[in-house]
């Protein structure tokens, strides 16, 4: 007698697992423990087998019978349902270890190893963020360029042209590493050549008039915020460091008795140790830091956590609350400044300063600079920098400048 729904609901679990047939094979399997599941018996080859059909109430009674039609009429077709079952399931296993997410991760912990702990942050996000949400779980070789351009116009739509470009190149990256591996024909991305709109170039905002270097100096001593921050404030325009590397630096990085900063590879842009010789009004801002953060790893530590540095926002924060515009410094505007009035003021030769600003240039031979480069010239180069500023400094404060009224227009 075939089963009914109110039946199937109502079957109790017996000592023993017991089958409510519905007939053409079908039945109920209801274990001791309450669990229902679907099954159908059949033959095929001359044996008999049994296929599972999925469990009672996800799988209802018409979905059930639906299965096992299905299923017969596959057996009509000399084809066995348990084969079709299994090949389903292999397929399904390798579309997941072929999805894009699965691939982009591959790739992500390959490529890792070698790159800066903000760039691997960087695109950390842009794949959970942009990329895994709408392209994931798809399998990378049915990933066109036009699912790609989707995906990238919901980046581009806020505006974001600059960072829509950024998420196509780690995409592009994703697929290139998915045809060498075999796991796709081609990378779309290079379909998008001309898709996306063009970001516009500029450069970052930076003073390099030197009377308004010195306002710019004055502005920043009056900083009343944490002394980790007023510290990264006086030492940002010595170093000339990038942001990142400032707000990464350790003590164990710092040589007091040399005045140097020794910075690991894996922290530089260049994947190459770095020495900045740490002019006498440099070792003094650190120092300064030495009872408040000596004990810790980093000598700009989070405010929330010790074990973390500083937010990459923290100096940018400082320079609006001290009512310095982005169009007027940022971050890595100090870099430009030192570079400017280096060459152009204070006449040092080029490979000096690209030396000291860790750009990844070579010399006249065709060598790449390493650490120790220029080293002896470079010392004299940022004392001589530090004492330039210092008597830019006391040249705005003789000419009575008011604090907080750093300005071009002022």
């Amino acid at each position: 007698m075939p089963l009914t729904a109110a039946t199937v609901k109502n079957a109790k679990p017996q000592d023993k697992p017991q089958k409510l047939s519905d007939g053409k094979g079908l039945f109920l399997l209801v274990n001791p423990n309450g669990a229902k599941y679907w099954r159908m018996s059949y033959r095929y080859g001359g044996k008999q087998k049994t296929l599972a059909l999925g469990v009672y109430p996800d799988i209802t009674l018409a979905n059930a019978r639906q299965k096992c039609e299905e299923a017969k009429q596959q057996i009509r077709n000399n084809i066995d349902p348990s084969d079709v079952k299994r090949a389903k399931k292999i397929a399904k296993v390798e579309s997941q270890e072929n999805s894009f997410n699965a691939l982009a991760l591959e790739w992500f912990a390959k490529e890792m190893p070698h790159w800066s702990t903000h760039h691997s942050d960087r695109v950390q996000r842009m794949l959970h963020k942009e990329l895994f949400p709408f392209l994931g779980s798809r399998p990378i070789a049915d990933i066109t360029a036009p699912d790609l351009l989707a995906c990238l116009r919901r980046v581009e739509s806020r505006g974001a042209i600059e960072t829509a470009h950024r998420v196509k190149q780690v995409a592009g990256q994703v697929f290139r590493y998915a045809v060498a591996s075999g796991k796709a024909e081609r990378d779309p991305s290079a379909d998008l050549k001309d898709a996306l709109a063009t970001p516009t170039k500029s450069h970052f905002a930076a003073v390099t008039d030197p009377k308004d270097v010195g306002k710019l100096l004055v502005t920043l001593d009056d900083y009343e915020g944490t002394p980790e921050v007023a510290a990264a404030l006086k030492l940002a325009p010595l170093l000339f460091c990038r942001p990142n590397e400032l707000r990464h630096m350790e003590w164990d990085e710092i040589n007091f008795d040399k005045c140097e900063w020794h910075i690991p590879g894996h922290k530089m842009k260049t994947k190459q140790d770095h020495i900045v010789p740490l002019a006498t009004q440099a070792v003094e801002a650190l120092q300064s830091l030495l009872q408040l953060t000596g004990h810790r790893r980093y000598v700009f530590p989070s405010a929330r956590s010790p074990k973390r540095p500083m937010s990459d926002n923290a100096v940018l924060s400082a320079l609006r609350r001290l009512g310095i515009t982005k169009e007027q410094m940022t971050g890595h505007g100090f870099r430009a400044m030192a570079r400017t009035l280096l060459d152009e003021e204070l006449g040092y030769r080029i490979e000096w300063i690209e030396c000291q600003l860790a750009h990844a240039v070579k010399d006249a031979n065709g060598r790449a600079y390493n650490r120790t480069t220029y080293l002896r010239q470079r010392k004299d180069m940022m004392q001589y920098w530090a004492d330039y500023l210092d008597g830019l400094r006391t040249e705005a404060l003789n000419t009575n400048v008011i604090a907080g009224t750093f300005g071009v227009n002022q």
